[in-house]
C-alpha cells in the first residue's frame, strides 16, 4: 500500500480524495495556487505546497511543478481527481518514470482510450456497438463521400478531446467542408490536437455510462449504470442511479457485455464506459473515460461501494478479489445534482465572494465541496460549487428528498443553477419519463 498520496487537483474532488486517504490512514499531500490558498479542503491533508499562480496552465496543469512537489513530499502515490491532468497518459508516464505510483489506469489505457477514434476501434474490437462513422479524417478525404457512406445528420468530433468541445453537427452536405474546418480549428485551441473525424449523430438520445473497477493481474467488476441524460450544452446537471424507465434484464446484460469486453482488452483500474440509447431503443457506445467520474457518488451511495479506496488498492497491486464482495447488489435510488456558479438561464459562469454557502444535512443527503463562506469564486477553473447527492429507498423519494434539500441551501454572492435544477426535478417529463438529454432546452430555454 502507499504510504504517503500527493492529491493533484482541487476543489471538491481534492477533498473526496483526501477524506478517503484519511479513512485508510495514508498520509496525504495537497497542492494548491495562491487562488485556492486557505480553501477548507487544504485542512484535511497531511501537508499542503503551493504549486503556481491562479490560472491553471501556472498550477494545476503544471505538471513538472506538480511532479516536483511530489518528489519533496516524499510521496510514492499519485491520485489526479478528474479534470485537469487526470487523462494526460503523459503525466501518467512521468510519475511511474519518477517512481510515483499513478492511482487510475496504466498510461497506455489512458492514451488510447483519449483519442476517441481509437477508443471507437477498441471498443469495436472487444465487441461493443458502436455506430457509424468515419477514422480520423486524413486533410485529403473526400468528405462528401465519407458522409454519404455514414448517412445525415451527422456529428463531426475532435479525436484527442472531450466535455464537448469542438463537437459540432452538420445536417447537409452543404454544410459540411465549412463545419469540418471549424471543428478541426476549435479542436486544435482546446486540444493542441486538430485530428477529427465524423460520427453518425444520434437526435435527442439517452445518454447511459456503466461504472467499471479493474486490477493489476486481469479482474474487472461491473457497478451497474448511471443515467446522465439531463445535460446542458453536453455537459451533465443530474445523474442518478439505477436508471429509470429502462428494462433492469437490458441493462444488467449490457453492463455484463461491458465488463466482459475491458476483461478481454486488458483494462486495469477505474473507468466509465459512456454509451447512448437512440429513439429505436439500441446502445452505441460513445466514448472511456479513464478516471473517476465526476458523479461516482450516485453509484457508491446505491452499492455501498468505496470506488475512490478500490482505486487506490488496485493502483496498490491489490486483487479485486481482497477488495470487493463476491456479489454486488443495489438498494434504493440515487440522484446527483451539480451545483455551479452560473446564470440559471443562459449557464454563464459567474464569480464573486460566497457570503452565504449553506447546505442542510440529514439521513440519506450527501454534499461535496471544496468551498466555504467567505471563499472567492474565481474563473480560473470550472463553475461547480458542489455536488448534492441524495439516497433513499425509491427514486420518487430520493427526488423528493433532492428538492427539499436544494430548497434549503442558502448561497450569496454569485449566481446560480439551483433555480434550473428545480424545475427540471419538477418537470413531469423528468417525473413520469422517459427524458433524453432535450429535456432541458424543453424545460429551461
Amino acid at each position: 500500500m502507499f504510504n504517503k498520496v500527493l492529491v493533484a487537483n482541487r476543489g471538491a474532488v481534492a477533498a473526496r480524495v483526501l477524506r478517503c486517504l484519511n479513512d485508510m490512514n495514508i498520509a496525504s499531500v495537497a497542492v494548491y495556487s495562491d487562488a485556492d490558498a486557505g480553501a477548507p479542503y487544504l485542512a484535511l491533508a497531511s501537508e499542503t505546497v503551493r504549486i503556481g499562480e491562479g490560472p491553471a496552465q501556472r498550477s494545476y496543469l503544471d505538471q513538472d511543478a506538480i511532479l516536483s512537489a511530489a518528489r519533496t513530499a516524499g510521496a510514492d502515490g499519485l491520485h489526479p481527481g478528474y479534470g485537469f491532468l487526470s487523462e494526460n497518459a503523459g503525466f501518467a508516464q512521468k510519475a511511474c518514470e519518477a517512481g510515483i505510483g499513478f492511482i487510475g489506469p496504466s498510461p497506455r489505457w489512458i492514451e488510447a482510450m483519449g483519442h476517441k477514434a481509437r477508443a471507437r476501434e477498441l471498443a469495436e474490437q472487444g465487441g461493443l456497438p458502436v455506430c457509424r462513422g468515419s477514422g480520423v479524417l486524413d486533410a485529403g478525404a473526400d468528405l462528401a463521400h465519407i458522409a454519404r457512406g455514414i448517412g445525415f445528420p451527422i456529428m463531426v468530433k475532435p479525436a484527442g478531446g472531450g466535455g464537448g468541445i469542438g463537437m459540432l453537427p452538420v445536417r447537409n452536405e452543404a454544410e459540411l467542408a465549412a463545419t469540418v474546418d471549424k471543428a478541426r480549428s476549435l479542436a486544435m485551441r482546446g486540444f493542441a490536437n486538430g485530428d477529427i473525424y465524423l460520427e453518425r449523430l444520434l437526435e435527442r438520445p439517452r445518454h447511459i455510462e456503466f461504472q467499471v473497477l479493474g486490477d493489476r493481474h486481469g479482474g474487472l467488476r461491473h457497478f451497474f449504470e448511471r443515467d446522465c441524460s439531463v445535460q446542458r450544452r453536453n455537459q451533465k446537471i443530474i445523474e442518478e442511479s439505477p436508471a429509470p424507465f429502462l428494462p433492469r434484464p437490458m441493462l444488467a446484460g449490457l453492463a455484463d457485455r461491458v465488463a466482459t469486453s475491458l476483461r478481454m482488452l486488458g483494462y486495469d483500474n477505474i473507468g466509465t464506459v459512456e454509451m447512448l440509447m437512440g429513439a429505436d431503443g439500441t446502445f452505441t457506445f460513445l466514448e472511456m473515460n479513464t478516471r473517476l467520474q465526476v458523479e461516482h457518488g450516485v453509484t457508491e451511495e446505491v452499492y455501498g461501494i468505496d470506488l475512490v479506496a478500490g482505486q487506490i488498492r488496485c493502483a496498490a497491486g491489490e486483487t479485486l478479489h481482497a477488495i470487493l464482495p463476491e456479489t454486488i447488489a443495489g438498494r434504493g435510488h440515487a440522484i446527483e445534482a451539480r451545483i455551479c456558479a452560473e446564470d440559471p438561464v443562459k449557464f454563464f459562469p459567474s464569480t464573486g465572494c460566497l457570503k452565504t454557502f449553506r447546505f442542510p444535512s440529514g439521513p440519506g443527503l450527501r454534499v461535496e465541496t471544496g468551498y466555504g463562506e467567505g471563499r472567492t469564486v474565481t474563473p480560473f477553473y470550472d463553475s461547480l460549487l458542489a455536488k448534492m447527492i441524495v439516497h433513499a429507498p425509491t427514486r420518487a423519494a430520493a427526488i423528493a428528498g433532492l428538492i427539499a434539500a436544494l430548497e434549503d441551501t442558502a448561497i450569496e454572492g454569485v449566481k446560480t443553477n439551483i433555480a434550473a435544477i428545480l424545475r427540471l426535478l419538477r418537470s413531469p417529463s423528468f417525473q413520469n419519463g422517459p427524458f433524453d438529454t432535450g429535456l432541458v432546452a424543453d424545460t429551461i430555454n
